[in-house]
């Protein structure tokens, strides 16, 4: 499968092959189950178009992380029917890990997608371990008769991979059964305020090599506003980049989602945030978690 650079590049103009760069930055604009808020298929482009507004020096770890290099595809073809979409990410992504050492970094679109995101890793890494940061459970065997539905996210993944969830603060009836049962962990929002204590139990709870999917709803409202089933309470900025840079540090992060950024005429503020979460992440990994 050939992977085409995009004529955009994430942080710097310079054109970064693939095959040079320490990160890989995969826009996947794919929207079909958004059961409340709608626009998270142009979340991907305006994530990266807002990436053009961040400082190249990273003034918490001290570093210029896009000169390790950054490579941005060209946005995952989305207009095929989800019957044959899902079977293709899948193999896009697995193509992709094949073709470079670069970590992956798929900007989303719903949260639907990290369905086929996650077995290439998972067949790659035996050991591997998901922090999944989310307000919502996403653990639904199916939504609306849908197993394909962004409510259903983790479902298929937490079978079989330990599964640690956090900024939990909406689950379904349903799903409570599935919660801190055979390989997933979640810690409840409410129960767990105690950041500091929280990040020791999640970094107990996760193995050495981990996969981080975030929506963008796991952090409060205030911070991420544009999303499309805001709920109260959540992450604020710094508590959750506390979070990131320990797992980064402690951990080997294989790959990274972010997802369910819905633009908004209002203001640019989600993928604003976004675009620097995701730069942040990156100096993270680069700087080994260290803060200057």
């Amino acid at each position: 499968m050939k992977i085409r650079p995009n004529k955009v590049q994430f942080v710097t103009s310079d054109s970064v092959p693939l095959d040079k760069a320490r990160f890989a930055v995969i826009p996947v604009p794919w929207e079909k189950t958004t059961s409340y808020g709608h626009g998270t298929s142009k979340g991907p482009a305006a994530v990266i178009d807002a990436s053009w507004q961040l400082e190249f020096w990273d003034e918490e770890t001290g570093t210029e992380t896009w000169k390790e290099g950054i490579f941005t595809a060209a946005p995952v073809d989305c207009s095929l029917s989800e019957k044959k979409f899902f079977p293709y990410l899948e193999a896009y992504t697995d193509a992709l890990l094949g073709a470079s050492r670069a970590l992956p970094f798929f900007i989303g679109g719903e949260h639907s997608i990290t369905q086929s995101l996650l077995p290439p890793f998972q067949r790659r890494h035996k050991d591997l371990s998901i922090l999944h940061f989310d307000a919502h459970a996403d653990l639904r065997p199916a939504y609306e008769g849908n197993p394909r539905s962004h409510a259903s996210a983790l479902y298929p993944a937490s079978r079989v991979t330990p599964t640690v969830q956090v900024g939990i603060r909406s689950v379904s009836h349903d799903e409570k059964e599935y919660m801190n049962a055979g390989k997933v962990r979640t810690f409840l929002a409410h129960a767990h305020r105690d950041n500091r204590a929280l990040i020791r139990e999640v970094l107990a709870s996760l193995t050495d090599t981990v996969y981080i999917t975030i929506d963008v709803d796991g952090f409060d409202p205030h911070v991420m506003p544009a999303t499309g089933t805001p709920q109260p309470g959540g992450f604020g900025w710094y508590e959750a980049l506390d979070l990131f840079r320990a797992v980064c540090s402690r951990k080997r992060i294989v790959g990274t989602d972010i997802v369910e950024v819905a633009p908004r005429k209002a203001d640019a503020v989600t993928e604003f945030n976004a675009a620097k979460l995701a730069y942040r992440l990156m100096s993270y990994l680069s700087a080994g978690g260290r803060r200057k």
